[in-house]
């Protein structure tokens, strides 16, 4: 089983990169923000993987951060949630984000993965609670927006940045960000200004 590979970055292909180490490539299904993490080609490269085998195929799916990885196996363990859903989940919501999300019952953050909506959501939701560690991070939401607005103010943002064609990481960036209070047009500005400064 392998869990680690070190070695030259010979290809980096959409979604999937290839290691050589001793001669011989490794074909690596990643994320698009790792796939650009690990740099050019001809770079040295280091990934910890998840060695996925089934009856008909096996696939290595690579990671920057052994929390990744963690996540990536955990996301498995729940009911309906494949590799590719895995994937999706952890390129729209990193590790520590969606731990946060969980932790604040955050659905409409779930709903901005590809192919996941409400249903999917809320029982994504109920299953990963149970199999992710977000005690660390439910105390610290707890303690740090004790006066956060209510999440349907906070929704109107996130719909209302959506349809102005913001991404996923960028939305879910901006929404953490914002201020306590319960306005949405002044919550909906605080996002755009804080969109505005990282551009």
């Amino acid at each position: 089983m392998i869990g680690l590979l070190r070695g030259t970055l010979v290809l980096r292909n959409g979604e999937e990169v290839m290691l050589e180490i001793a001669g011989i490539g490794y074909r690596v299904t990643v994320s698009p923000e790792t796939a650009v993490a690990l740099g050019e080609p001809g770079q040295e490269a280091l990934l910890y993987i998840h060695h996925h085998i089934r009856e008909d195929a096996q696939t290595l799916y690579g990671f920057v951060t052994p929390e990744e990885r963690r996540t990536f196996e955990a996301l498995l363990s729940a009911h309906g949630v494949g590799p590719a859903l895995a994937m999706a989940i952890l390129s729209v919501h990193r590790p520590e984000a969606l731990a946060a999300i969980l932790a604040t019952d955050d659905i409409d953050a779930l709903c901005l993965i590809p192919g996941v909506g409400k249903k999917t959501a809320t029982r994504l939701l109920v299953e990963l609670k149970s199999r992710l560690d977000i005690g660390d991070v439910t105390t610290a939401v707890a303690s740090s927006e004790p006066s956060a607005g209510p999440p349907d103010a906070r929704s109107e943002v996130r719909q209302a940045l959506a349809e102005l064609g913001y991404g996923a990481e960028e939305i879910s960036g901006a929404i953490q960000s914002l201020p306590a209070g319960d306005d949405p047009g002044a919550l909906l500005k605080a996002a755009l200004q804080h969109l505005a400064t990282r551009a």
